[in-house]
């Protein structure tokens, strides 16, 4: 029997264009592929659901959901897969290796002696920056950038916010909605002023993607106008320089002059 190889692929941020060549290639080549909730459907090849060619797997993982698939049955479908000589696609939103669990998933294929290669993927970080002009970095304003996750408020709770009250870093939360209060207290408690300018960018890269924008101080308001994740809050005075900012600008002067 041929040998099965596993490929762990970032699919981006949601755009089906922010993939790389590279893994697209290997999703039209495989004989499998084992997707999340988070990748962009559309990426599938055409056809494959009526065909069963690559066979497809949906492994999306639903917050508090019973059907949920656990990251044991995962890593368990990739080895059997695997072992039964399929190149095998694991299409992950984002990038693999930022709060993706990829680097859990390659480290059980090795303890299981299957092949795997990482292909990797724009985060969202990236991804919905770019989409929004955000520039993350900004040469004598913003040097530092530092990505962390807080998906529940006693996750944000614990994080040693040390150092992250700095002007100059740049601060990107990824799954931040529900703990947006606690980032902005966190923040606050280490010196970041207040009127520190924020951004909520929600669904970043597709269709439907929002973005909420003002001051540190009424971040937890921001995270509730734009609805349903995925999302990432992004800290620092460079959100000042983005377009959602811009445009927010333009229509509080336009408000002003009407009064």
């Amino acid at each position: 029997m041929t040998e099965g190889k596993v490929f762990l692929v970032g699919a981006g941020p949601g755009d089906t264009g922010l993939i790389t060549v590279r893994g697209k290639q290997l999703i039209d080549s495989a004989d499998a592929v084992v997707y999340d909730a988070l990748a962009n459907s559309a990426l599938l090849p055409p056809g494959a659901r009526e065909t069963g060619r690559p066979e497809l797997y949906y492994v999306g993982k639903r917050g508090g959901s019973k059907d949920s698939v656990t990251q044991d049955e995962i890593n368990a479908l990739l080895i059997k897969l695997a072992r039964e000589g399929k190149r095998t696609v694991r299409l992950k939103g984002g990038d693999p290796f930022v709060f993706g669990r990829g680097g859990e998933e390659l480290e059980y294929l090795r303890r299981a002696n299957v092949p795997v290669v990482v292909v990797p993927g724009i985060t969202a970080a990236l991804g919905c920056a770019a989409e929004s002009g955000l520039p993350l970095t900004f040469r004598s304003e913003a040097s530092r950038l530092t990505f962390i996750t807080a998906h529940r408020a006693e996750e944000a709770a614990s994080i040693d916010w040390t150092g992250l009250g700095d002007r100059q870093t740049t601060v990107v939360v990824y799954m931040g909605l529900a703990s947006a209060a606690a980032v902005r207290d966190g923040l606050i408690a280490v010196g970041r002023d207040p009127a520190t300018p924020v951004a909520v960018l929600a669904r970043g890269t597709r269709p439907d993607s929002q973005a909420a924008v003002g001051c540190l101080d009424g971040l937890a308001g921001l995270a509730a106008e734009v609805g349903d994740g995925p999302a990432i809050l992004v800290i620092g005075d460079v959100v000042a320089r983005s377009t959602p900012w811009r445009a927010a600008q333009a229509a509080a002067l336009i408000a002003r002059e009407a009064a």
